[in-house]
């Protein structure tokens, strides 16, 4: 008879007796069933604690469970010291038994009945897991008896080592602490896996006596119960006499041990959403540690002016993961040290320059030296100023940027438009600036929205790697490149399908941005950073808010990105508290730490070499003397210099002429860099070699062009009256410029003539409030006029 024709004889068999016995076939049935639920699904429902761990799997730090005990997740395996230690001390047949074992119970039994009162249990470890996880349930038979069947039943759900994972997670450890890993940081301060011999034979026996663990007390009779154990290991084998020995002579715990808690503000933001989980981070445990000691520094420094919170992220730009989190400063509770500043919305002050500057770029609206105005403006009635409130009439756009000047900044938004700029802000993902383009209107350049460091972070990540995977793939971009940052080491970021179709902004923009970027001005003792081989070369941009309430610095090389933010959460302001002098020291320590890495290799294919203007920035034009340089395709859309054009000169060359005053064979024809008389008033006090334009020979007729206009005020500005200490209404100075510096200026308030200025054209005005036109003309007749209003103080 084959196997097959035996099974199938069997079940015949056991249908015919079902059939035949269809009573005790139903009670069968119903006992199978009842075995099989008797089981909860969820053996502990206990709360446990939230557990955070580095990659390396340290633990970072853990939080209380809701039931106010210490309980941390079951770990996937137990350490081999413990592993033998409970064994050998409560279960010595744990391997062998179906999760009972009637042996023990009956000298148990036999002992407790000859006693009179219980002096020993028969209970195995799996029984044990089962009284833990019933632990208000009164002792008596019937409830040894339950725990009997549900620990059969427990063998078949779980393996062995599944089991004592239960049991070393649950096991009581005396006060609120539970569970093996729990006891080992509290009475060790080490992980499990880090204990000696001795110390994990005293928490396997701890759990059958737990107030045995009282600093300085109980100490005679805990030794003994861990000597006991271990000289049955040295019998067993288990250990050998070297190790035996040295056990005897370790000490006890005398003292519990503080948990780590080296990301306390990351562990916060994890518990929010994972709470009572085991979250093994994406964060490297010495770096953390570094940079935390990092910030505690600077807050014992920074402290003293009253500035108290600091926030720190490192990023990995090739994964998104956070390698560090510094959510606050390590102060006090008065000074909010529970406040995770990371996800806080803040002013921006300057941090959004950049992006404007990249987006212009990006758009073919300007290349990176294009002159840029820097004069005084005002723009219906907002008045943006520079920090150190000085002007450099016009400035290179890249300079404008490293230099974080404020006016060419708000002109720049004019011309890209705060709309589109708002619409490119919504693409970076920055999700605080979520009010309307109107409510921000200029000042979205300066500060005027807010947003957080974990937002600006990916935002400069996300560029980075567009710049990255597109000088590595061949020109090629990714749909999701601003994907969310990570902090769990269990989910890999994934960045979208390739695409030649540019994310926000195109590779070539961004290089060109980054070196502008490495320009900025290093913080005070790193000035000189460009003449040393092993100087850090990073793109970096500083900010701080209107009031000094808040330092920003965000900086990134090719595998990085570190965003800092100094300040007080209260929203304090200090006037010691600047980008520059306040975050970016810090920013910098924290690049010390990581491996350095090589400057952005050029995007080529989307970048071209192209002529400009080396004075003005622009395009060459004809007139141009020319430069190479490297700029983003787009850029050939740009204008070409409206600066340059090319004059006529008497044969001395101190006026210029034209036919009616010069015989054209006297002419003398010369190129030369010419700017608009506001700029050029403010550019020419800075830059000694520009040369203004000759005046016009005596006798030459009319002059084309415009060659003067007002430096304040500006059109259909709003002037207003001011009071002196005294009450007494002040007068209003009006400022003009003309690019012949000898030339005379004739100035008119409506149909009053007011005087004339030369040289230095400034004009002391008192009028009442109301509407005028501002005129000034020179003695060739070229005017300029100004609407203005002016009003009175209140």
């Amino acid at each position: 008879m084959n196997i097959k024709e035996h099974i199938r004889k069997k079940t015949r068999a056991v249908w015919h007796w079902v059939k035949t016995n269809k009573i005790k076939s139903g009670i069968a049935v119903v006992l199978l069933a009842g075995y099989y639920f008797c089981l909860p699904r969820t053996l502990f429902s206990e709360p446990y604690s939230t557990v955070i761990e580095s990659t390396e799997g340290n633990l970072l730090g853990a939080r209380i469970a809701a039931d106010g005990q210490w309980r941390f997740p079951a770990q996937d395996s137990v350490p081999y010291k413990f592993r033998q230690c409970i064994v050998y001390f409560e279960d010595q047949h744990f391997y062998k038994h179906p999760g009972f074992n009637p042996v023990a119970i009956a000298k148990a039994m036999k002992q407790n009945h000859d006693a009179g009162h219980v002096v020993r249990g028969g209970s195995t470890l799996t029984q044990q897991v089962i009284r833990l996880s019933r632990e208000h349930q009164k002792r008596s038979y019937f409830e040894k008896f339950i725990e009997i069947i549900l620990a059969t039943r427990l063998e078949f759900r779980h393996s062995k080592d599944e089991i004592l994972g239960l049991y070393a997670a649950h096991a009581p450890y005396g006060g609120n602490v539970v569970g093996l890993q729990m006891a080992s940081w509290r009475y060790f301060g080490v992980q499990p896996h880090q204990l000696s011999w001795a110390e994990t034979a005293t928490l396997a026996v701890l759990p059958n006596a737990p107030s045995l663990i009282f600093p300085g007390k109980n100490q005679k009779l805990l030794r003994a119960k861990r000597d006991r154990l271990l000289k049955k290991l040295y019998d067993e084998k288990v250990i050998d006499k070297t190790t035996y020995e040295l056990s005897l002579q370790e000490d006890l715990p005398q003292k519990p041990f503080d948990l780590p808690q080296a990301a306390p503000h990351l562990l916060q933001r994890i518990a929010k959403k994972q709470d009572g989980q085991r979250i093994r981070t994406t964060v490297k445990s010495a770096l953390q540690n570094r940079v935390n000691q990092i910030a505690a520094r600077y807050y014992q420094e920074y402290r003293q002016t009253e500035v108290y919170n600091i926030a720190i992220l490192v990023v990995d730009v090739k994964t998104r993961n956070v390698l560090a989190y510094v959510g606050n400063a390590p102060t006090d509770k008065a000074h909010q040290k529970d406040v995770d500043i990371i996800p806080a919305p803040r002013s921006t002050g300057s941090i959004l320059k950049p992006l404007l500057f990249g987006s212009m770029l990006d758009a073919g609206e300007l290349l990176p030296n294009t002159l840029v105005a820097d004069v005084p403006t005002q723009i219906a009635g907002y008045s943006p100023k520079n920090y150190e409130l000085t002007y450099d009439g016009a400035v290179p756009a890249q300079k404008a940027l490293s230099r974080s000047l404020n006016i060419p900044a708000v002109l720049m938004l004019k011309d890209y438009g705060v709309y589109r700029f708002y619409d490119k802000l919504q693409d970076f993902k920055l999700s605080n600036i979520n009010k309307s383009p109107n409510h921000y209107g200029l000042s979205l350049i300066l500060g005027g929205a807010e947003s957080n460091l974990w937002d600006l972070c990916r935002t400069y990540s996300g560029l980075t790697s567009t710049l990255n995977y597109f000088t590595a793939s061949q020109a090629k971009y990714r749909s999701d490149e601003f994907t969310d940052l990570n902090y769990d080491s269990t989910v890999q970021r994934t960045f979208g399908s390739e695409t030649w179709q540019k994310p926000v902004i195109g590779a070539g923009a961004i290089w060109c941005t980054y070196n502008s970027m490495k320009e900025v001005n290093r913080p005070e003792g790193d000035e000189a950073w460009k003449f040393y081989d092993s100087s850090l070369e990073i793109a970096w941009k500083t900010g701080t808010s209107f009031g000094s309430r808040d330092a920003w610095v965000i900086g990134t090389n090719s595998r990085y990105v570190v965003g800092v933010w100094v300040g007080n959460a209260t929203g304090e302001g200090r006037p010691s508290l600047t980008g520059v002098g306040s975050a970016a020291p810090i920013l910098f320590d924290v690049f010390n730490l990581l491996p350095r890495q090589k400057w952005f290799a050029p995007p080529y294919n989307d970048l071209q070499e192209a002529e400009i203007c080396a004075t003005s920035g622009h395009l060459a034009g004809e007139h141009c003397p020319v430069s190479k340089q490297w700029i983003p395709i787009s850029g050939s859309k740009t204008k070409p210099c409206p600066y340059h054009k090319t004059v006529q000169l008497d044969p001395t060359g101190q006026y210029r002429v034209n036919s009616s005053c010069e015989a054209i064979d006297n002419m003398v024809t010369q190129t030369w860099f010419v700017l608009p008389p506001v700029m050029e008033w403010y550019y020419k006090n800075l830059h000694m070699d520009y040369r203004p334009l000759p005046p016009y020979k005596p006798g030459c007729e009319g002059t084309a062009g415009t060659y003067m206009d007002f430096i304040y005020p500006k059109e259909n500005g709003k002037v207003y009256l001011t009071r002196n200490f005294a009450g007494e209404v002040q007068p209003v100075i009006f400022k003009a410029a003309h690019t012949n510096p000898k030339a005379k200026l004739f100035w008119y308030l409506g149909n009053e003539y007011l005087g004339e200025t030369q040289t230095f054209h400034e004009m002391q005005v008192r009028a009442g409030t109301g509407n005028y036109y501002l005129t000034i003309t020179d003695e060739s007749g070229n005017e300029a006029k100004r609407f203005i209003k002016i009003e009175a103080p209140e």
